[in-house]
Parts: C-alpha cells; structure tokens; sequence
C-alpha cells in the first residue's frame, strides 16, 4: 500500500498550489478520502475530505472557499487546489485513505506559504 503526496513548496502569499496523492495497492475507489495538515507545535488537522463517490466534499473553515478536494479514480489520485495562500496555511499536508476500520497515510508534503 502506498500513498504518495506530491506539489508542495514554497509558494508567496496570495499564490496557490496544487496537492496530488497517487495511490496503489488497494482498490481507491471504494475508499473515502482526505487531506490533513500539521504545523510545527500543533496537532495534525483534518482539512477536506471527500467519499468514494466523489458526490459531496467537506472543509474545515479555514480553507472554505479557498481549497477544493477532489478525486479521479481511474488514476487513483486524490487532489487538493489550494488558492489564496495565507502563511498559515503553512504546514506538512498528509492525504489519508479510509475504509470502515481500516486507514492509510502518506509520508506528507511540505507547503511553506511566506514573502
């Protein structure tokens, strides 16, 4: 099982970037996915998610508006469009795959957001 995060950098504020996880070694459409993020001194945060089916999305407030979660399951990716960048949305994004009991992480990608 792999879960491999790429696209992320260093990107001025205002700017935007865009999040790909490249899945392989389970079946991705039946899982639910997601993107998290942790900054250095703070717990790890869920950011978007969205079902198997692709039908519905959900933000944390912070990104609302801003961020947009979505899937391609022929190519078992998951993406995260990141625009209107703010330094604090500095932090390491993880993509995590979920099925009932059963959950996989990525290693993560670094977005440093700064002038």
């Amino acid at each position: 099982v792999q879960l491999v995060e790429s696209g992320g950098g260093l990107v001025q504020p205002g700017g935007s970037l865009r999040l790909s996880c490249a899945a392989s070694g389970f079946t991705f459409r039946r899982y639910d996915m997601s993107w998290y993020r942790q900054a250095p001194g703070k717990e790890r945060e869920l950011v978007a998610a969205i079902p198997s089916g692709g039908d519905s999305t959900n933000y944390a407030d912070s990104v609302k508006g801003r961020f947009t979660i979505s899937r391609d399951n022929a190519k078992n990716t998951v993406y995260l469009q990141m625009n209107s960048l703010k330094p604090e949305d500095t932090a390491v994004y993880y993509c995590r795959a979920r099925f009932f009991g059963i959950g996989y992480w990525g290693q993560g990608t670094q977005v440093t957001v700064s002038s």
